[in-house]
């Protein structure tokens, strides 16, 4: 079952960046790689054609209380969010806590292992804070960077679906599954290996 999340008071940090709830201040550096094509395009959505696009966007993270902006130096480079995941696709997981999550980053910092780092933290922070049974995490078929993500951060393949994009494109979507190995023992550190 999901749960409620409000990350509005939540500020986490990795060797590199820091995870912090999205301010209205952030609109510039979340319109730069919004807008860049083939970003959106491999979480489902198209480029931003304009920063009042980005702003209804950006106001929607900010009251949903759901996403963290990646801050990596002085500047938002991605976001990474702690979804709902669809009840209906995980019947089996009904009688768990759980969330799916979801990410961007800048075409500009692929490659440097940002996204891993990011998402080991949120996992941290799920499974140790928030104390979830589970998380999913999606990917289209064709999408290999995304892909090695979860496999670098503990995901396995689930099941496969189909998916209808934003742009209403239907793709062939990995749905991968991390379970909380330590659950409600409050005794064990969780870690992940790489």
């Amino acid at each position: 079952m999901n749960v409620r999340i409000d990350i509005s008071n939540v500020v986490l940090k990795t060797n590199r960046l820091i995870l912090r709830p999205w301010t209205i201040e952030d609109l510039d550096d979340f319109y730069e790689y919004a807008k860049v094509d083939g970003v959106g395009q491999m979480a489902g959505w198209y480029p931003h054609k304009n920063k009042e696009e980005t702003l209804m966007i950006l106001n929607m993270f900010i009251d949903e209380k759901k996403t963290f902006a990646i801050v990596y130096g002085d500047k938002v480079i991605g976001s990474l969010g702690i979804e709902e995941y669809d009840e209906k696709e995980l019947p089996e997981y009904q009688n768990k806590k759980g969330r799916e999550i979801g990410y961007v980053l800048s075409k500009e910092y692929w490659g440097l292992g940002l996204m891993p780092e990011a998402v080991k933290e949120v996992i941290r922070y799920c499974f140790e804070e928030l104390e979830l049974d589970f998380l999913a995490c999606g990917h289209f078929t064709d999408n290999n960077q995304s892909k090695r993500v979860q496999e670098k951060c503990g995901f396995h393949h689930h099941k496969l679906v189909k998916l209808e994009t934003r742009y209403g494109i239907v793709k062939e979507t990995w749905i991968s599954i991390l379970e909380n190995p330590i659950s409600n023992d409050k005794d064990t550190t969780y870690s992940i290996c790489s």
